[in-house]
């Protein structure tokens, strides 16, 4: 089982940036995908980026392209989500989860294995 916690979600101004984090309860932390998804209210989720267990791989959304990175620190069993040049239709609950497929298969519908509760990003205008 797999235990995710995100934090650093909050309120920004269009343009802004935030980083956020998902703390990870599990001893091989390194074996897991790890992805960003996000959920606007009345849609569904989202997926943002992925990052492979190592690190050395990474997809993105186009939608944020450019303007966001993942990244990950397994000695720390959490990963990461810097989010900048914010809009405000990105408000949403932001998601990580932790899965065993590759980094493309959430950006094509598939869903991770272990989610975390959701971190709240309002982006005003």
């Amino acid at each position: 089982q797999v235990q995710l916690v995100e934090s650093g979600g909050g309120l920004v101004q269009t343009g802004g940036s935030l980083s956020l984090s998902c703390a990870a309860s599990v001893r091989t932390f390194s074996s897991y995908t790890i992805a960003w998804f996000r959920q606007a209210p009345g849609k569904e989720h989202e997926f943002v980026a992925s990052i492979s267990g190592t690190g050395t791989s990474t997809y993105y959304a186009d939608s944020v392209k450019g303007r966001f990175t993942i990244s990950r620190d397994n000695a720390k069993n959490s990963a990461y989500l810097q989010m900048n040049s914010l809009k405000p239709d990105e408000t949403a609950v932001y998601y990580c989860g932790a899965g065993y497929s590759s980094i493309r298969y959430y950006s094509s519908g598939g869903k991770p294995d272990y989610w975390g509760q959701g971190t709240q990003v309002t982006v005003s205008s």
